[in-house]
C-alpha cells in the first residue's frame, strides 16, 4: 500500500467498517438523515467506480463533480480515486459560459451533476469536445432532451444521456477488484481565488494527505507509513464528529472530510449552509468540530446562537476553524463567548498550499494577522527565491510537500512553482513578513495590494480594523483611482441590522486610533449586502467596481 487516498480509505473502512462514516441531513427541506458506515460507503463508492470504467473512464481522466453537498459527492471523490480517475470540482454558481472554461479547462471526459443544474450543464455541452459521460443525481426538473439531443458538436458522435446516479450504482458491483494505485496519482482541484478564471491545481496524493490532510495527525506528528494510518485508528476510539458546513465544491471542506474519514471518525453533511440548522445538527449529532470560511459564516452563526436558535446545546463542540478567509477578532470574539469552551482556530493555507498555520493568539488589528507557520513555510525575496530578512515584506512560500503545477496552464505553473535545492517550492498570493521567532504577518495578496502615493496598502489589513466598528457587520476595501495619489483607498461597508449606517468622517475617527493615515478610508459606500462566494471568499472585483462607480459619481 502507497500513500494513495483510495488505498488509505479502504484500510480505514476495514477496520472500522461498522462505525458511522457519513451522515448527510437535508436541510433546508425534508430534513432526512441518510447515514452510512465505513463498509456502506466503500461498497457505494465500488459500485459507481464500476460503472465509470464500464463506460469507458479510464486512468488519469478526468470527472467533474457539479454538485452540491451530500452523499454522493463524496461517494464519487472515492469512487475516481479507486479506479486512478481524476476528480475535479465544479463550482455550482458558475453560469454557461464560467462552465464551458472549467469542462474545457478541465478536460472532463465525464460529469457527475445535480438534476437541478440541468439548463446549466446542457447550455454548456455544445460547446464542451471531450465530454461522453453523464451522470445525473436526482430526477430531472424539466425535460431533459437538451441533454440527449445530437446537437452541434456532437453530430459526429452518438447522442449523451445522461445516466439516472442510481440506475449508475444499481448496475456496478460493490466489491473492489481493482487495479494497484500510486502515490503519484493526481488530485485535481479548482480554486478562483478572489479574481480570475478558474485553475487546476494539480497535486500527487501523497503530497496532499501530507500536506492538506495532516498526515493522518493533523494535530500531532503525522504517519511514518501507510499502514500506520489504519493502525491508530484500531488503537483509537470514536466520538469525534467533524462537520465541514463550506460547500464541498471549495477544497477546504473536501479536505476536512477526508481528515474525518482518515481518523475513523463521522463526518456530517448539510446541502447547503443554513446557521439555525447548523446549530441544531450540533446539538443532535453532538458535533465535535465545524470548519467554515471566514466571517461570512462565522458571523450568522453567532446570530442565530444569540438570538432565535439561543440555548442550543453547544457543549460537544471543543474546536471551530476557518481556512481560506480571515475570521475578524471581533466576530471571533462575540462567538468565543457564547461557546466558552470552544477552541477557535483562524488557520492559513490554500488549494497551492494546504495547511500552512495557525494565527497566534495576539492576532488582530493591532498587530495584524500574524501566523506561527508549520517548518516547511516562510517568506522569500520574489526577485530572488531567497528567504527575506526579518521585517522585510516577501511572498509566502511553501516546500516539500507542493503541487506539481496547474492543470493546462505551463506560464502560470513557471511563476508559481520552482525548485531549489531538489525540492519543490510553491509561492503563494499572498505577501508577508517574518521576525526573528519566525512569526509570519499576513499582508495580504499582493494582487489586491493599493498603492497610495508610493505607500502599500493591504485590504485584509484595514477591514480586519471596519469590522471592529460597532455598527459595521461586514466590509471589503478597494482601491480607486486619484489623480494625485495614483489610488486611494476606499471601503464597501455592510451596516449592522438595526444600526444606523456609519457616516465616513466616523469610519476615519474609527480608523484613525488603529492605523497610519495613508491607510484610512478617504471614500466609503454603503451596501445592503457584501458579495462574497457560497465558501465566504472576498469577491474583490466587485468590490472594486462598486467602488469606482461611487468615486465616479462623487467626482460629477
Amino acid at each position: 500500500m502507497e500513500y494513495n487516498l483510495a488505498d488509505l480509505f479502504e484500510s480505514i473502512a476495514d477496520t472500522v467498517p461498522d462505525r458511522e462514516a457519513l451522515v448527510h441531513i437535508d436541510h433546508p427541506g425534508t430534513g432526512e438523515r441518510r447515514a452510512l458506515t465505513y463498509a456502506q460507503l466503500d461498497a457505494a463508492a465500488n459500485r459507481l467506480a464500476h460503472h465509470l470504467i464500464e463506460r469507458g473512464i479510464g486512468t488519469g481522466e478526468h470527472v467533474g463533480l457539479h454538485l452540491y453537498n451530500g452523499v454522493e459527492y463524496l461517494q464519487t471523490v472515492l469512487a475516481c480515486l479507486k479506479i486512478r480517475a481524476v476528480p475535479v470540482n465544479v463550482n455550482y454558481r458558475y453560469v454557461e459560459d464560467e462552465l464551458v472554461h472549467l469542462y474545457r479547462d478541465a478536460d472532463l471526459a465525464g460529469l457527475v451533476f445535480d438534476a437541478r443544474f440541468d439548463e446549466r450543464v446542457a447550455a454548456a455541452l455544445p460547446r464542451t469536445r471531450r465530454l461522453r459521460l453523464l451522470v445525473r443525481v436526482g430526477a430531472p426538473s424539466t425535460d431533459s432532451g437538451a441533454l440527449s439531443s445530437t446537437t452541434e458538436p456532437f453530430t459526429a458522435e452518438p447522442a449523451l444521456t445522461a445516466v439516472p446516479f442510481e440506475q449508475a450504482v444499481e448496475t456496478g458491483s460493490p466489491e473492489r477488484g481493482f487495479a494497484p494505485r500510486s502515490a503519484d496519482d493526481l488530485f485535481i482541484i479548482y480554486t478562483g481565488g478572489t479574481t480570475g478564471l478558474p485553475k487546476g491545481v494539480m497535486w500527487r496524493q501523497e503530497d496532499l494527505f501530507f500536506a492538506g490532510m495532516g498526515g493522518g495527525a493533523p494535530t500531532g506528528e503525522p504517519v511514518t507509513s501507510p499502514g500506520e494510518l489504519a493502525q491508530r485508528v484500531a488503537e483509537g476510539g470514536e466520538g469525534l464528529v467533524f462537520f465541514p458546513t463550506a460547500p464541498l465544491m471549495h477544497g477546504t471542506s473536501t479536505l476536512t472530510a477526508f481528515i474525518g474519514f482518515f481518523y475513523g471518525q463521522k463526518v456530517v453533511l448539510h446541502t447547503k449552509f443554513v446557521p439555525e440548522e447548523v446549530l441544531r445538527t450540533v446539538a443532535e449529532e453532538k458535533v465535535t468540530s465545524i470548519s467554515l470560511v471566514g466571517d461570512a459564516m462565522l458571523r450568522p452563526l453567532g446570530d442565530a446562537l444569540a438570538g432565535p436558535l439561543k440555548g442550543t446545546d453547544c457543549s460537544s463542540l471543543f474546536s471551530l476553524s476557518s481556512s481560506g478567509a480571515i475570521m475578524s477578532e471581533t466576530v471571533r470574539r462575540r462567538f468565543q463567548e457564547l461557546v466558552p469552551n470552544c477552541v477557535i482556530l483562524n488557520n492559513f493555507g490554500s488549494s497551492e498550499s494546504g495547511f500552512n498555520g495557525t494565527a497566534t493568539e495576539d492576532s488582530g488589528p493591532a498587530r495584524g494577522f500574524r501566523l506561527r507557520m508549520n517548518a516547511r513555510t516562510t517568506v522569500v525575496d520574489p526577485a530572488t527565491l531567497e528567504p527575506s530578512a526579518p521585517g522585510v515584506p516577501g511572498r509566502i512560500a511553501q516546500r516539500g510537500h507542493c503541487p506539481v503545477g496547474y492543470y493546462n496552464d505551463t506560464d502560470k505553473s513557471a511563476s508559481t512553482f520552482f525548485q531549489r535545492d531538489g525540492e519543490r517550492w510553491v509561492l503563494l498570493g499572498d505577501m508577508g513578513t517574518v521576525d526573528a521567532d519566525g512569526v509570519v504577518t499576513v499582508l495580504g495578496r499582493g494582487s489586491q495590494c493599493i498603492n497610495t502615493g508610493g505607500e502599500k496598502v493591504y485590504p485584509e489589513e484595514v477591514e480586519e480594523t471596519l469590522k471592529a466598528h460597532p455598527d459595521v457587520y461586514d466590509a471589503l476595501v478597494a482601491g480607486v483611482p486619484d489623480e494625485k495619489w495614483g489610488s486611494t483607498v476606499a471601503a464597501v461597508v455592510q451596516p449592522r441590522e438595526g444600526a444606523r449606517p456609519p457616516t465616513l468622517d466616523a469610519i476615519q475617527d474609527h480608523c484613525r486610533a488603529r492605523l497610519a493615515g495613508y491607510k484610512i478610508p478617504r471614500l466609503l459606500v454603503i451596501t445592503a449586502g457584501i458579495q462574497r462566494s457560497p465558501s465566504g471568499k472576498a469577491d474583490y472585483r466587485w468590490a472594486s467596481a462598486v467602488a469606482s462607480e461611487a468615486a465616479r459619481s462623487a467626482a460629477t
